[in-house]
């Protein structure tokens, strides 16, 4: 199989679970939720995405089998087999991951995190599942170790998230754009945790920190 890369690099993951911990991310090409084009935003499912996952031409994109992807993955993180860690991210991953990318991954020693919209059940090889539902998608995988619910979608059915199987529950405030609107995000999410201590505050640190 081909794979449609937009973009592989090292870096510290900034949210969630394991905020800080060093990974190198392989994002994958398009998403089931948004084109990822602006004239198709008002009308997509997923209205707030701050990702570009659109096409092959970010760093280190490309078209890759899945041998030549884990070998990228893997000299990205440099000497040592330790702790490798990758995480798989887009748009939505699970469009692509296969038994090809996982079997190469974990021959290279990775524990294999992903980031996804939950629509779409995760290869069961993952080891680390975290899924941030979208108000108005159809979440499948309604299990997993971090349940990352980006906050205000208000429409979202919190009683029913809430009895999904999840270690950890996490609310990330929206990245609005200005700094103005990213604090009211902050204090409503913030709000939402004191009300709801199921949950807990996540932040973007990577961007806190100026990392990509």
């Amino acid at each position: 199989m081909s794979y449609a890369v937009k973009e592989i690099f090292l870096t510290l993951q900034g949210e969630g679970v394991h905020a800080g911990r060093r990974a190198v991310f392989l994002r994958f090409s398009g998403c089931n939720l948004w084109s990822g084009r602006e004239a198709d935003r008002a009308s997509a499912i997923c209205q707030f995405c701050d990702t570009d996952f659109v096409g092959t031409d970010g760093e280190n994109g490309g078209r890759y089998d899945a041998e030549g992807l884990a070998a990228k993955v893997a000299e990205l993180w440099g000497d040592g087999m330790d702790s490798r860690y990758v995480v798989i991210t887009g748009g939505e991953p699970m469009l692509q991951v296969d038994d090809g990318i996982v079997d190469a991954l974990h021959a290279h020693a990775f524990q294999i995190a992903i980031e996804s919209n939950g629509t779409i059940v995760v290869h069961p090889g993952i080891d680390w599942i975290c899924i941030s539902p979208k108000a108005g998608s159809d979440v499948i995988q309604r299990t997993g170790d971090e349940l990352k619910l980006v906050w205000p979608q208000p429409t979202s059915d919190l009683d029913a998230m809430e009895q999904w199987q999840f270690a950890h529950f996490l609310i990330q405030p929206m990245d609005m754009g200005e700094a103005a609107l990213n604090a009211t995000s902050v204090s409503e999410a913030t709000r939402f945790v004191m009300a709801r201590p199921k949950w807990r505050l996540s932040l973007q640190n990577h961007k806190i920190l100026g990392l990509p």
